[in-house]
């Protein structure tokens, strides 16, 4: 969390490997992600990460089965593989019946879920998370940091989210504040959801008025 300009973006680019540090070294389960060049590189995207965005970033062209199954495909799994794999994970996801569909026929929470499942059907190491809440209602939200909760608790899988929306963070373990690309401050969850929401929304307040402005400008 943090301000606009705060580095929020640029951090995230560099642990997805779309950025290269001008300085220091980005590691990722156990690899130095900056030293990675060509193939090396594309590999490890594929392999170990899992992109959630805002917008979603479904291809409308596919099926949601289709766009799900897509890391696997790159990835040259067997057809047999995929197909248990999807099921697997929209059943999870509670999104089986959708496959057939397109994702202009879904909802967006719907849409948001399917995107969930195409970031983690290949089991990564680490899930990026970009405003992922942006574009939902309430209940859709709530229903997507269930999800994130679910996925963290039973697959083990690491997300790193940025969020404006201290609702949204109060579902993480930690939450770290960067204000002018520098880590300003931290806080680990050690009560209640509840009560932690509202450590966050005391953090923010004393980070400005400015980042509460737009703060609420976001909700």
């Amino acid at each position: 969390m943090g301000p606009s300009g705060s580095g929020k973006t640029t951090l995230l680019n560099l642990l997805a490997t779309i950025d290269t540090p001008t300085s220091g070294t980005v590691w990722v389960d156990g690899v130095n992600v900056s030293k990675l060049r060509g193939e090396a590189l594309a590999a490890f995207r594929r392999k170990k990460l899992g992109f959630v965005f805002q917008d979603y970033n479904l291809l409308d062209s596919l099926s949601i089965g289709e766009n799900i199954a897509l890391p696997l495909v790159l990835d040259r799994k067997p057809p047999s593989f995929i197909k248990k794999r999807v099921k697997e994970i929209s059943t999870q996801l509670g999104i089986e019946a959708l496959l057939d569909r397109f994702p202009y026929e879904v909802s967006g929470g719907q849409q948001q879920r399917a995107a969930i499942a195409r970031a983690i059907v290949h089991e990564p190491a680490l899930i990026l998370a970009d405003e992922p809440t942006g574009n939902l209602d309430s209940r859709s939200a709530r229903a997507l940091m269930d999800t994130f909760t679910l996925i963290n608790s039973t697959v083990e899988t690491t997300i790193l989210m940025v969020t404006h929306d201290p609702f949204a963070a109060s579902f993480c373990q930690n939450v770290y504040f960067i204000r002018d690309g520098r880590l300003y401050a931290e806080m680990h969850k050690r009560d209640d959801r509840r009560m932690f929401f509202r450590q966050i929304m005391d953090a923010l307040s004393q980070m400005g008025g400015g980042y509460c402005e737009h703060l609420a400008d976001s909700l």
